[in-house]
């Protein structure tokens, strides 16, 4: 009976978690200009935004050089 619980609570908790991946909306994005705090950006799919919305902006990676031998 424990056994049966603990895979069912497993299998809630795993269902929950990514269910929340789902609501996350890609969009990328082209900075035109940034003047202080405030940028702004030219985004295709931009109409799954709405104002106010929380955005998690990730700058590009700086590209190290790769040494050889």
């Amino acid at each position: 009976m424990n056994k049966k619980i603990v895979i069912l609570a497993l299998a809630v908790v795993f269902a929950l978690s990514s269910a929340g991946l789902g609501f996350a909306a890609k969009v990328k994005c082209t900075v035109d200009s940034v003047d202080g705090n405030t940028v702004t950006m030219t985004c295709k799919k931009a109409n799954k935004l709405k104002a106010g919305d929380k955005v998690k902006v990730t700058p590009p990676k700086k590209k190290s050089a790769v040494e050889g031998c």
